[in-house]
């Protein structure tokens, strides 16, 4: 019986079998950030200890950084501490820090793949939940919390329970309009946010396999969501041509050994799994959350799922989401009314994304009643952008262009909801309270869906307005 990816990544990591049952895991690549660093770092430097393999750790700021002005001293003074004291630990101890200075700063699950840090075959931790982005190259990537952060930077090593492989396969062609971001919000719909737990996904099929690699990496950015521990797809020549040529990506005779192990690695034809899913592409719409996680989702031209026709242990959930948001069961989303509009995050910043909103913003103005911000994953994917003109096609359409960062994903800098305000997001979470006001509504689409929802003034189908 062959072996899926995720099992030959294992056994090639292994340092030894724990006697309480957990594998001793060596990590590859170690990112981190400023929020969840500085306790590991108090933490062994209390123990006298030091950083394991500095050469194996990156750093960039993201959370908490501004995207309005990205100026020395922050305006923040909390953020501008955090940021002090990255600083201070990166000099310490001799880690590499794409600060803001270097114009490699950026989200670190953006900065990591345009480096060519991130490549197929590796264990990758970061203190961050979508550390699963990463699993696009064909790596396994896990998000940890700040005690294991501590204990990567201590022993390049994790104590882990190896989990079970899913494969989900995506056959036949995705429509027009129809994204990445519509496939995993679709995945999670059809599974559940729990559905994945003990599972890691490998995802497959031929509308996996048309894919680009940003495409890839939006997939597996939200496999955490679903509740698997981590996602990836096989490497193939698509992941090796965005590799070639990278910072950090091997060249030369190195490049032809590292793609002929990269090939070697892929799952094998007869792997066995744990599970598998099947899901006729042409059976995914424009998705668009309605609820309070990202399972609760409907097309945008469905009706909202009215609350005595779901499964009964579904039902509470579903009528705190739409009280919550406001919304009725039997009525559709479209046509709902936004008052913000955010393109970005770990999930939708990258060049790609940007193109494709900017098709829509090129249809019409942000409607006078929205505040819409369009925040680059890194400085890199701003150069690209500035580039191709895409800063002017989003200004003249009334976006804001902002500096790199995490921005409105999450409540850690300046870039927040206020009161009831309803969001067209094409970040990761609609929880309570993640775009920073506790009354405030996200709705998670795909970025061009949010920019069609932008110029609308309220969710639309961008199929109609391309």
């Amino acid at each position: 019986m062959g072996k899926s990816l995720l099992d030959k990544v294992w056994d090639a990591h292994s340092v030894r079998e724990l006697p309480s049952g957990p594998t001793q895991l060596f990590i590859g690549l170690h990112l981190i950030h400023e929020v969840t660093s500085p306790q590991a770092f108090a933490s062994i430097r209390d123990m006298g200890a030091a950083v394991r393999f500095p050469a194996r750790t990156f750093a960039t700021v993201d959370h908490i950084i501004p995207t309005d002005s990205q100026a020395r001293p922050l305006s923040d003074p909390l953020a501008e501490a955090i940021l002090v004291e990255l600083e201070k630990n990166c000099a310490e101890h001799d880690i590499t820090f794409f600060d803001l200075p270097s114009r490699k700063q950026g989200i670190v699950h953006v900065v990591g793949p345009e480096l060519g840090l991130t490549q197929p075959g590796m264990t990758i931790a970061c203190g961050d939940s979508h550390t699963s982005t990463h699993g696009a190259f064909g790596s396994v990537a896990f998000g940890i919390g700040t005690s294991q952060v501590r204990d990567v930077l201590a022993t390049q090593c994790l104590a882990m329970a190896r989990p079970g492989v899913r494969r989900i396969e995506v056959n036949g062609k995705l429509g027009g309009g129809v994204y990445a971001k519509d496939v995993i919000l679709d995945i999670i719909r059809r599974l559940g946010v729990k559905g994945g737990i003990g599972f890691a996904y490998e995802y497959a099929g031929s509308a996996i396999e048309a894919m680009s690699l940003e495409e890839r990496m939006t997939v597996c950015n939200m496999s955490i969501e679903g509740g698997a521990r981590a996602g990836y797809v096989n490497p193939d020549d698509t992941t090796f041509e965005y590799l070639r040529g990278r910072e950090y990506a091997p060249s030369g005779e190195a490049w032809e050994r590292a793609v002929t192990w990269w090939r070697g690695i892929a799952s094998d034809s007869d792997a066995e799994y744990a599970d598998r899913v099947e899901i006729p592409a042409e059976s995914i719409a424009p998705t668009v959350t309605w609820g309070i996680n990202p399972g609760q989702s409907a097309g945008v031209d469905e009706p909202l799922p009215r609350v005595d026709d779901l499964p009964i242990d579904e039902r509470a959930s579903a009528d705190e989401a739409l009280r919550f948001m406001g919304l009725h069961g039997g009525e559709p989303l479209l046509g709902t009314r936004i008052d913000v509009a955010f393109i970005g995050s770990c999930t939708n910043g990258r060049i790609s994304d940007l193109r494709e909103a900017a098709r829509v913003a090129r249809t019409g103005r942000v409607a006078s009643h929205v505040r819409a911000l369009v925040v680059p994953g890194s400085h890199e994917v701003a150069r690209q952008a500035e580039a191709e003109g895409l800063p002017e096609v989003f200004r003249e359409a009334g976006f804001q262009w902002r500096e790199p960062g995490c921005s409105m994903c999450l409540a850690m800098n300046p870039d927040k909801l206020a009161g009831r305000e309803l969001c067209a997001s094409s970040s990761n979470r609609n929880f309570k309270g993640r775009q920073g006001s506790p009354t405030g509504r996200t709705l998670l689409m795909s970025p061009a869906m949010v920019a069609a929802a932008a110029v609308k003034g309220e969710v639309s189908d961008v199929r109609e307005v391309l």
